[in-house]
């Protein structure tokens, strides 16, 4: 398990769900696609048992979690996101019309990502694998 609360990994792992991985996030990147700047968070990735979903739990470290509302940002507490990974980002922003919470970034040669503002305040993550 990793630094992220096991209490909410073991949840997961009840449910069948593997972890994946955990890793450290901070940059400009991460800042970027947030609309947060100086974020530092952790993610660990989980498989489902049919081998065909993730799910990516996020603990964020710094700046503090703030409550907005239906306008939260994503390091507020409480689910505030879930994540696709979508063929082509471009063409479903387009036909998402959706707002951006901040911009849509590139993690090395691997993702293109950004977050937007779903029903209900949901932040959803959209991602697009390069490689």
């Amino acid at each position: 398990m990793s630094a992220l609360s096991s209490e909410t990994s073991r949840r997961f792992t009840r449910l069948g769900m593997e972890v994946e991985g955990t890793a450290p996030i901070e940059g400009p990147w991460v800042d970027a696609i947030n609309g947060i700047d100086g974020l530092r968070a952790e993610i660990t990735m989980m498989g489902t048992p049919d081998g065909h979903g993730k799910i990516e739990l996020t603990k964020f470290h710094s700046p503090a979690a703030v409550s907005h509302g239906d306008q939260a940002m994503p390091n507020a507490l409480g689910i505030r996101s879930i994540m696709f990974l979508v063929d082509d980002l471009d063409e479903t922003l387009a036909r998402l019309d959706a707002e951006l919470v901040g911009e849509v970034a590139q993690y090395v040669d691997a993702y293109r990502l950004c977050y937007v503002r779903g029903p209900e305040g949901v932040i959803v993550s959209l991602a697009q694998q390069l490689s």
